[in-house]
Parts: structure tokens; C-alpha cells; sequence
């Protein structure tokens, strides 16, 4: 009976056996097979993986339709490990094309390359006709400079800036790795740049067409005018040759909606060259200096002071006072700019005569609780909250303080000791111009998204002056802009504005001999369309505001008054009359 079960057994194993074989040669007779082939490069075609896909950068334009920031095509240029036979045939094609490289170090990137690396970038962000060049050198296959298998080559976008360094200090720009530094291109650096993507996509290069489009990053249009702001660089580059100034600002806005028309600063770059940024400025508040470098700035502070006075009821514009030359306050005594005694004044006079003393005066009426929360109101101190990346808030002392002492009540009035920066005065001034509301400054006109354009309103950050205080001391800064000899007026319109000229604070010290030049103004008055800060550094012909920064504001007042088609004061009011 064992016997029987055992031979059962063994006829078991040998079907089993047989079975097993014939398996296997039909597994190996499958596999070789011309359709095996053929179902195996199928297979190969469908083999994916997970990749990432960024999105085109958003474009930016400026109010009129000319491109500021948009995107071209470079190239990566890298060696596929798998396939590669001869790197120093490589390098040596890439050498003659001019790629820049580190010929050891790229050799050793290739021959010793990370665990489980596959492919070696050896030069990124090539412009298109060296890419092409070495391209054809690889196409050729003439072995000149040896086999150049493995080269390979990866088209992507990166971010180009046709108008070089024009508006530089508003846009910013964008590094290699793809993220925004300074103005726009920091501040909406998520916008624009839109949301990577991760797909899973075929191997095969050859079905690349098949990838989904990643939705492109949000492009915006500035409220920059391109044209006025090429003629404020070149306003402000002459008159720093000019007037002997060693930097300077000259900056544009819409007192009635905060729209930045221009935005001009001396030291600019070439944003298509990022990498020399650290050879032109020394410090990241140098990059523009309207929003991010504090200055005291003398007595254009001094129509916040006014405006606080009138209406704050303490005076009117009649009002007069016997003007000295001198007043003591906390203990220290100040004077005018000229030294000197100007007797009787009104109020128009003291603002057309920039006096120091009247304005100490008004400040020291209102007393420190009244004078102080009008400042605080303006917003000197605080950020604007303009869009642009980089603000600074300066700073403005007050009573409780430790390093605030009551001499401090009579020089903020005249705008010493106070650190502002050009956009906040601007800010602060446009409750003056835009019947006592102050408008928030802001660069991006509009977003496009989808096919869609979303504009963006204007903001009003609060009401410091009353709309009567507004149009009055509106009106007395005109009388003082057209009085005899004035260099900021502009034939055929009626502005408004103020002059100033601050000492510089050095080491705890007022220099002597170096001002800051100042002069902020509007027009038309009865119905402003612009505002112009003007900022000169350190200007050596004259140090005087009314002799350097009031000109440079009239010549780009009349510039603008050109490129916004601005009729004459007569022209206007008749065609409002009718």
C-alpha cells in the first residue's frame, strides 16, 4: 500500500514538474516575442511620475499698456548620468559657447555625483543663443570636440525687464530662484509668481504635449506712468548734476485717489543684472528712498502745523503776531532761518516767509496734547501702508517719552526732529489738497487674473482737517507759491506748496554746512491732478530749499501739467463755467 501511495507521489511531482517547465517556457517565449515587444514599449510610454511645474510669473505693466516686467526663455543645460560617455568633451563644447563655468567643479560633479542623482545641472538661466549654439554643436555629431552624448537641454521661462532700469526702485526684481525682492515684485511676490503645481505626468518626453497647462501667476498694471517716469529720472539726474546734490527723489502722486504717478530715485539698476545690487546700494533703505529712508525734513512739515492750527481754532488766517526773531521754549531758545526779526505777520505771511518762530508759536498755543494728536492723526510715525515692499514708518516722538523733552514741542513744528519719510508727507499733505481726507499711496492700478481685470479702488486712511481748514490753507499756500520772485511757479496755473531746507543731524549734532533740500506742491489748485515731492540730498551750489528743490519741482510740475494734458487755469474754468 505504500508502495502504491509512493509512485502516486512521485506521478505527482513529475506532472507537477512538467507543469511548472512548460510555464516557464512559454513566460520566456512571451517575453522574447515580437509582441512583447510591443506591449513593452507601450508600457514604457505610460510610466509616470511626480513632478512639479511652476507657472509663468505674472507680467506688469504700467497705466498705459508698456511692459515693465514680463518673461523669456532660457535655458538649463544639464548631463543625463545614465547615458553619458565623455564629460570632457562636454565641457569643453560648453567652454567655447561661453557658458561661464568651473570646469573642475563641473567635472566633479559628474563624475561624483549625489547617491541615486541621475542628472547634473551644469549651467542654469542660459540665454537662448548660446543654448542654440551648443545645441548645434551637439546636433552636428562632427566629433570635433568629442562625443557629446548625454548633453541635454531644458527650456523655462525666466524673468526679463525690457526698460532695464527704468521705474528699477518701483518694481524690484526677481532672483534665480524665482522669488521677488524690493517693490512690486516683492510686496506681490505670491500673486505674481501663482501656485506651483504637482503633477503626475509621463516619462517619455515625447508625450510632454500632453501635460496640463499650469494657470499662469496674476499679471498687474501699475498706476505708474511710464512716460512721466522716465522724465522724473531725467528731472532728477540733471538737477543732482546741476545743484551739486549727492542723491535725491522725486516722487508723483494723485492727491485725490493716492494713484503713484512716478516714483524717481538717483541710484538705479538694471533689473535683467540683479546680481550687481550689492556694488550700487549699500543698504536696503537706499533702494528707494521715497518709502524707505526717514530724513528730517524741515519746514515742509510746517502746512501740518498750520493746518493744525487753523483747525484747531487757535488762529485764523488773519491772525497776526509780532514776530522777534526768537522764542524760548523748554528752555532753549529758537530763531528764523535768516536769524532775523520780520515784525507783523499773518498767518500767509509766516507760511510765505517760512518762518521757525511763528510756527514754534502755533505749537506751543495749541499746547503738546492738541499739536501731538494732530501729528499722530497725519500719520507721522506710521506706516502709509503703500504697496511696496520695504516702508519705513520714521518717527515721531511724543510727550512721555524718554528722549521727548518740551524744547521738542517747539522744533517738530518746523519739521526738525522728526523723521518722515517723503511718501508719508505726501500722505499727510493730501488731506490739504483733497478737501481734508488723506488718501492711502498705492502703485498696482489693477490685477488680471483668469481673463478677468479687477482694479483696485482708492483708500482713505481718515479725516485729520476739516474740509473749510483744507480749502483755506489750500489757498494760502498759493498765495505763497505765486508771490514775487517764487521759482516754483508754473505760468498759466495756480499751485500750492511749501518749501524746505533741514540741517542734517550727524552724530548727535546739526551740520552747518549740509542741508537737505525740500519742496512739496499740487495743482491745479482748485482741482489738484497731481502732487510733487521733491528731495534733494546734501546740495552744494545753494543749501536753500527755495534756491534748489523749488525750480526742480517747478520744471517737473510743468512736465507733468504736458504729459497729463492738463489744460491752462483760464481754459478750465471756462469750459467748467459753460
Amino acid at each position: 500500500m505504500r508502495q502504491q501511495y509512493a509512485r502516486r507521489t512521485q506521478l505527482v511531482m513529475v506532472l507537477i514538474s512538467l507543469i511548472s517547465l512548460g510555464i516557464i517556457v512559454q513566460m520566456v517565449r512571451i517575453q522574447t516575442s515580437p509582441a512583447a515587444a510591443i506591449l513593452k514599449q507601450r508600457g514604457d510610454e505610460f510610466q509616470t511620475e511626480w513632478r512639479t511645474f511652476f507657472p509663468d510669473r505674472g507680467e506688469i505693466y504700467d497705466r498705459t499698456g508698456h511692459l515693465l516686467a514680463g518673461n523669456k526663455s532660457a535655458y538649463e543645460i544639464g548631463v543625463n548620468l545614465n547615458i553619458v560617455q565623455d564629460p570632457e568633451a562636454i565641457l569643453a563644447a560648453a567652454a567655447s559657447v561661453d557658458l561661464d563655468l568651473d570646469y573642475a567643479e563641473a567635472l566633479d560633479a559628474i563624475q561624483n555625483p549625489p547617491e541615486n542623482r541621475t542628472f547634473v545641472v551644469i549651467a542654469d538661466y542660459v540665454d537662448q543663443e548660446k543654448g542654440l549654439k551648443l545645441q548645434a554643436l551637439k546636433d552636428a555629431d562632427d566629433g570635433r570636440f568629442g562625443d557629446l552624448t548625454g548633453l541635454e537641454f531644458n527650456l523655462h521661462p525666466m524673468r526679463s525687464y525690457p526698460e532695464k532700469d527704468l521705474a528699477s526702485n518701483i518694481i524690484g526684481f526677481v532672483s534665480h530662484g524665482r522669488r521677488g525682492y524690493f517693490g512690486i515684485e516683492e510686496k506681490y511676490d505670491i500673486l505674481l509668481a501663482g501656485a506651483p503645481v504637482q503633477m503626475l505626468v509621463p516619462v517619455d518626453p515625447n508625450l510632454a504635449s500632453d501635460i496640463e497647462h499650469v494657470p499662469d501667476g496674476t499679471t498687474l498694471i501699475l498706476t505708474i506712468n511710464r512716460d512721466l517716469q522716465a522724465a522724473a529720472e531725467d528731472i532728477l539726474d540733471e538737477s543732482l548734476d546741476k545743484y551739486g546734490a549727492q542723491n535725491g527723489t522725486i516722487a508723483i502722486m494723485d492727491p485725490q485717489n493716492g494713484e503713484l504717478l512716478a516714483i524717481a530715485s538717483h541710484e538705479r539698476m538694471d533689473l535683467n543684472e540683479f546680481w550687481n545690487y550689492g556694488s550700487i546700494y549699500d543698504n536696503a533703505s537706499d533702494y528707494s528712498r521715497a518709502i524707505s529712508t526717514p530724513y528730517e525734513p524741515g519746514s515742509v512739515l510746517k502746512i501740518l502745523t498750520m493746518a493744525a492750527a487753523l483747525d484747531s481754532g487757535t488762529v485764523t488766517p488773519g491772525t497776526t503776531y509780532l514776530d522777534t526773531g526768537s522764542i524760548m521754549v523748554g528752555g532753549a531758545v529758537i530763531r528764523n532761518w535768516d536769524q532775523g526779526a520780520w515784525g507783523v505777520q499773518d498767518m500767509t505771511g509766516c507760511l510765505q516767509h517760512s518762518l521757525n518762530v511763528c510756527m514754534a508759536t502755533l505749537s506751543t498755543s495749541m499746547g503738546a496734547g492738541t499739536f501731538y494728536n494732530y501729528m499722530d492723526k497725519f500719520g507721522l510715525g506710521h506706516l502709509t501702508g503703500v504697496d511696496l515692499a520695504g516702508e519705513a514708518a520714521g518717527r515721531l516722538k511724543f510727550p512721555g517719552d524718554t528722549d521727548w523733552y518740551l524744547v521738542d514741542l517747539g522744533t517738530n513744528s518746523f519739521g526738525q526732529g522728526v523723521a518722515a519719510t517723503p511718501i508719508q508727507i505726501m500722505m499727510a499733505a493730501s488731506a490739504i489738497a483733497n478737501d481734508g481726507r488723506t488718501v492711502t499711496p498705492h502703485a498696482v492700478y489693477a490685477m488680471v487674473r483668469d481673463g478677468r481685470q479687477y482694479n483696485v479702488p482708492a483708500q482713505f486712511a481718515g479725516s485729520p482737517i476739516s474740509e473749510q481748514t483744507a480749502d483755506t490753507l489750500s489757498e494760502m499756500l498759493a498765495v505763497s507759491v505765486s508771490s514775487e520772485g517764487s521759482l516754483a511757479q508754473v505760468p498759466g496755473y495756480r499751485l500750492a506748496g511749501k518749501t524746505g531746507t533741514a540741517q542734517i543731524p550727524v552724530n548727535g549734532f546739526y551740520d552747518d554746512e549740509a542741508t537737505n533740500a525740500s519742496f512739496i506742491g499740487w495743482g491745479p489748485v482748485d482741482d489738484p491732478k497731481f502732487m510733487i515731492y521733491v528731495w534733494l540730498e546734501r546740495p552744494e551750489v545753494s543749501t536753500w530749499g527755495s534756491e534748489t528743490a523749488a525750480p526742480v519741482f517747478a520744471e517737473m510740475a510743468e512736465k507733468t501739467i504736458i504729459l497729463l494734458d492738463i489744460p491752462p487755469d483760464n481754459i478750465r474754468q471756462q469750459f467748467a463755467v459753460k
